[in-house]
């Protein structure tokens, strides 16, 4: 589960938490097989029949849309997201908990905060027009895709706020990782 060397530190109330980012994730990592049945069935339409479909030209941006979304909370939940660990992996354990626990604060929560609270008007407007496709045989419904952005960046801040306390809760016990 955790890609750097350091051995797993159990923080109970973090760890329940991953885990019910983390199933909630590979349940809807099941969107990718769905994603994969509406390729194959609009490239047999379209090759097979000459018969593509607009709406499913859509629903494969919005299962795509989907999977990405909630792909990345599982990378961060389960600590498995691309690092460049060039300085971290010559800091201390203390120095990395102090290093995580800045970025959270500096970096990460704050870009969350402004993508949240923005997504909120872009989604109330679909919502409030009843947005759907522009094009006639596309999909109804657009405010429900755009619904997505405040959900998953809500459960990432979630995971970004489960990680700072897993990390205090470490580096004030001191012994963070066995060192």
């Amino acid at each position: 589960m955790n890609n750097d060397l350091r051995p797993p530190s159990t923080v109970l109330l973090a760890d329940a938490v991953d885990r019910v980012l983390r199933k909630s994730c590979e349940y809807l990592s099941w969107v990718y097989a769905i994603l994969i049945a509406v390729i194959l069935l609009q490239i047999t339409l379209r090759r097979g029949f000459s018969a593509g479909l607009i709406a499913l030209e859509e629903l494969q941006w919005h299962l795509y849309a989907i999977g990405v979304l909630f792909g990345v909370i599982y990378a961060q939940a389960t600590n498995s997201h691309v690092r460049v660990d060039v300085l971290q992996s010559r800091f201390s354990a203390r120095a990395k908990s102090m290093t995580e626990i800045a970025g959270i604060l500096l970096l990460a929560m704050p870009f969350l905060f402004v993508v949240f609270i923005h997504s909120l008007d872009f989604v109330a407007e679909s919502w409030r027009i009843n947005e759907r496709s522009l094009a006639p045989a596309g999909l109804p419904w657009r405010w429900l895709i755009k619904s997505m952005i405040p959900v998953s960046v809500g459960l990432m801040m979630l995971t970004f706020i489960n990680h700072l306390y897993r990390e205090s809760v470490l580096l004030i016990r001191g012994n963070n990782y066995g060192n």
